[in-house]
């Protein structure tokens, strides 16, 4: 499609944050609005999809509203409508992908729905444009997946967790030293203080292996917990954080790098909440610079869920056609690939 000014409207709303945002050509954010719910959630310890959904409920209208203002355009501006279709949480899932369709329906917007973890990619293309071909890491809450895209819209999966991801590994973690939710920037903040001087183990699984697992750290962290506190022994919880964080940090570079060297491309995309991680951003980065490879990092603001990456990624599928109709419905298991 040649149009000299798309504009896609973005709407995010697969586990904790409404989002809403107006991106243009795939590329430029007019505006990227978020309502995050970590306040509400913190209290239990974790994300309540009941209480999820119903704000999202309250919120929505609202961000879709403020999202156009902030960018500076209305409804009959827009080319398209992009939405997350999951995976997610099916119950806040279903409240964006009903706002999608009651404004495609409405205003007779093309419809495209995006996977989240396609969204996640595609946040460092609204920085500056992605290079293919590329792997891109991607580690969030509930994935962690190596992937390589030779074009836009075009993934294979060359690995992914087969347990926990890190980020569900980092919010169990946290729990068991008593931080608050969210857990992983706790941890990274908790790590500074400490040393790794705790023999947690490193899962490489089989030698010619990309997938991951996180579940046997996991469950190494609990055994030292329980054992110190049946034997009377003072932990140092900034230890635990940073032994934990680099037996997870090398874990993901190592296997990211073999990616890189086995696909033999040039740039590698950190991609999810995850990539906010501080001590990731570092490692990645000093093995990217030895192997002469490009690291695309986004911007803080633009690591965690939100619409613009959505609306982003929605982009080049409404370009290549890849457009819903008012039967879509939210997915909690989309695949990928």
């Amino acid at each position: 499609m040649n149009q000299t000014r798309t504009l896609v409207l973005g709407i995010e709303t697969s586990c904790d944050e409404t989002a809403a945002a107006v991106v243009e050509n795939g590329q430029r954010v007019l505006s990227n609005v978020i309502s995050s719910q970590v306040d509400v959630h913190r209290k239990f310890g974790g994300v309540v999809p009941e209480v999820a959904s119903r704000r999202h409920v309250e919120r929505i209208t609202q961000i879709i509203q403020e999202a156009l203002d902030r960018a500076g355009v209305t409804l009959d501006d827009l080319s398209a409508v992009a939405v997350t279709q999951g995976p997610g949480l099916v119950g806040a899932l279903l409240i964006g992908v009903s706002a999608a369709k009651a404004l495609s329906f409405a205003r007779g917007l093309p419809l495209v729905p995006v996977h989240h973890i396609a969204g996640h990619i595609y946040a460092s293309h609204l920085v500056e444009p992605l290079a293919f071909p590329l792997v891109a890491l991607v580690v969030s809450g509930g994935h962690t997946e190596l992937i390589l895209m030779r074009e836009h819209n075009r993934f294979e999966r060359l690995g992914r967790t087969r347990d926990d991801a890190a980020g569900e590994a980092y919010d169990k973690v946290a729990r068991l030293l008593h931080l608050p939710y969210p857990g992983g920037p706790e941890i990274d903040r908790l790590a500074k203080d400490g040393s790794d001087v705790l023999d947690f183990p490193r899962a490489w699984l089989e030698p010619d292996s990309f997938d991951f697992s996180f579940s046997g750290l996991k469950s190494a962290v609990i055994n030292y917990l329980h054992n110190a506190r049946q034997r009377g022994e003072t932990v140092n919880p900034a230890d635990v954080a940073a032994s934990f964080q680099e037996s997870v940090v090398e874990v993901l570079v190592e296997k990211a790098m073999r990616a890189v060297a086995h696909t033999g491309v040039k740039q590698l995309v950190l991609a999810g909440g995850v990539s906010a991680n501080s001590r990731l951003r570092e490692a990645l980065g000093a093995r990217c610079r030895e192997a002469g490879i490009t690291l695309r990092v986004p911007p803080l603001s633009l690591c965690t869920d939100n619409a613009a990456m959505i609306a982003a990624a929605g982009t080049y599928r409404f370009f290549d056609g890849q457009v819903g109709d008012l039967s879509l419905n939210a997915e909690p298991n989309l695949p990928l690939v």
